[in-house]
């Protein structure tokens, strides 16, 4: 077919056709959109609900923990209790040795769940881990060294439980001379 050079050039695609293939386009966009915004949600959904089953099972382990704790002390509680119904005994040297057991007992407990009592007699006062109470005078030992412990402290791991409260030795301190 031979083409006449002057005849009009074929007609060029009608705007109705880019029209049909802009809204085509704009409703996969808008289908693409909705299925983002729904996943979104589910994915919000889901992260709540993992929240929520996450910090439920951390208070049952603890609620367990609690409960396993209290089962092990009953029966230094029981021993106790045993003891002081003793003491109408006349022998009260088998009342210390009960106590003294179950002291004994109570100790390996609170090592068994990782707590050892901490005093430092001896050893420089440790602000962190102790607290004064009480200064001493003892020129026979160095300055700012625990000369006693008034009340034992309990440490777990690095955390302190409970400071030991101590008498702290002040070499700086004037003592009254008396003649």
């Amino acid at each position: 077919m031979k083409t006449d050079l002057n005849s009009p050039p074929p007609p060029k695609s009608e705007p109705r056709d880019m029209a049909g293939t802009a809204a085509a386009e704009s409703e996969a966009l808008l289908k693409d959109l909705a299925a983002q915004k729904d996943l979104h949600l589910r994915l919000s959904a889901d992260f709540a609900n993992l929240k929520r089953r996450n910090r439920q099972e951390l208070e049952s382990r603890v609620g367990e923990q609690r409960d396993s704790f209290i089962v092990e002390l009953l029966p230094v509680i029981d021993n106790l209790e045993r003891a002081l119904a003793s003491n109408a005994s006349p022998d009260a040297g088998q009342f210390r040795q009960g106590v003294e057991l179950t002291l004994k007992q109570l100790k390996q407990l609170l090592r068994l769940h990782g707590v050892e009592s901490d005093e430092g007699v001896g050893l420089p006062f440790n602000p962190h881990r102790q607290e004064a109470l009480a200064q001493g005078h003892d020129p026979a030992q160095p300055d700012h060294i625990v000369l006693s412990v008034l009340q034992r402290g309990y440490v777990r791991g690095d955390k302190v439980v409970r400071p030991a409260k101590v008498t702290v030795n002040d070499l700086t301190r004037k003592v009254p001379v008396t003649i």
